[in-house]
């Protein structure tokens, strides 16, 4: 018999509008989440939902007695004892081309075919015309989210926004898709992105649009939910390296961070579900989810190290992660850090909307706004 652990990550979209999710916590029912939410939420019992199966190596096998309790169980994925992982979303991809919308053509570009470590490049229209000798575009580093578990650069979401981003902000995009966790355990998804930045500040070994388009000493980093953690941790490991000189600013975007006790405003079983997740993703972080990686504000003097100039830090009002999302903030406001943090919320919105919804929509082009000026603002502190 496969028994499941009540956990996390439900999806309310395929609900309707102003529909409450009622989710089941450790036997008790109730309704948190919208049906707008991207939220990490509790779940019990399995589902008869087609999924994709991968096995965790030999060095993540746990008592075989567990192997078959499902100890994370959503609408995304579902973990096993063992760490087997069904992925229920997140294995659809499209190709790379040309986005009519926007005028952005992509591709597709390796840097490490053994780990599967490569790159979707996203390069703006008005690139092709004579302005290319007069003007390098910034780049602009972007790690995707998934909660460290699932989707990939190539997930049919960030076709669309990273193609309006790269057109209205006039920037080279490198999109990362870096390998997942339980097969991976971190760190080994923060150092292929890691990797792929200082591949990119290096030149991408030739590649012709790098070199021909991209201003390599002006790099942005960027990413949202588990991509805001990736690239919070991606600057920080940065710090102490050539790429550091580089990167001017980052956008943490509804970051996935979280901490042994919550934070005001923050929910108690939002804290436990993301402890049991870490515990997966991250093996070796031996203070669970106060990890520096996991929880920044746990060292405040570590980000004093914060490389960059600049950081905004985007969230959504109605996030569960949303005040972890500020602790953040205000954590680096305080550190003593040389740099200028920004704060942007989207009010009346859940987690990661803007991927979700159109780019037409009033929040979403209030949120891209904020980004275009971010990545375009020039000078520095």
């Amino acid at each position: 018999m496969i028994r499941s652990r009540p956990t996390l990550f439900s999806r309310a979209r395929t609900h309707q509008a102003g529909a409450q999710i009622p989710v089941s916590i450790h036997g008790h029912k109730t309704s948190l989440l919208s049906n707008k939410a991207h939220l990490l939420a509790a779940a019990a019992g399995r589902r008869s939902i087609p999924s994709r199966r991968l096995v965790a190596g030999p060095a993540l096998a746990m008592d075989p007695a567990s192997s078959e309790e499902i100890i994370i169980d959503s609408r995304y994925f579902r973990i096993y004892g063992d760490r087997r992982i069904d992925r229920l979303v997140g294995t659809t991809t499209v190709p790379p081309g040309f986005d009519a919308a926007t005028g952005v053509t992509s591709r597709d570009v390796t840097i490490d075919a053994d780990t599967g470590l490569y790159v979707r490049l996203y390069l703006p229209a008005d690139t092709s015309s004579k302005q290319q000798n007069d003007k390098k575009l910034p780049l602009l580093v972007y790690f995707h989210g998934g909660a460290f578990v699932t989707q990939s650069a190539a997930a049919p979401a960030y076709q669309p926004f990273l193609s309006t981003l790269a057109a209205r902000a006039g920037l080279l995009v490198v999109s990362v898709n870096y390998r997942l966790a339980p097969e991976h355990p971190f760190p080994a998804g923060y150092e292929d992105s890691l990797r792929a930045l200082e591949w990119a500040v290096a030149g991408g070994g030739g590649d012709p649009w790098l070199s021909r388009h991209g201003d390599l000493g002006r790099v942005f980093l960027a990413g949202e939910s588990a991509g805001g953690n990736i690239a919070h941790n991606v600057a920080m490991m940065a710090a102490a390296g050539e790429a550091a000189a580089a990167v001017e600013g980052a956008a943490v975007l509804h970051a996935l961070f979280s901490g042994r006790e919550p934070v005001d405003g923050e929910l108690p079983m939002w804290v436990e579900s993301l402890g049991k997740l870490w515990a997966v993703v991250c093996p070796e972080a031996a203070e669970g989810t106060d990890d520096p990686r996991m929880n920044p504000a746990a060292a405040p003097a570590n980000l004093r190290r914060m490389p960059c100039r600049r950081v905004l830090v985007c969230a959504a009002e109605k996030d569960f992660g949303a005040p972890r999302c500020r602790a953040y903030y205000e954590a680096l406001k305080a550190s003593g850090w040389g740099g200028e943090v920004e704060w942007f919320e989207s009010k009346g919105e859940d987690h990661v909307f803007f991927l979700a919804k159109p780019a037409d929509d009033d929040v979403v082009a209030e949120l891209m706004d904020r980004l275009v000026a971010f990545f375009t603002a020039t000078g520095g502190n």
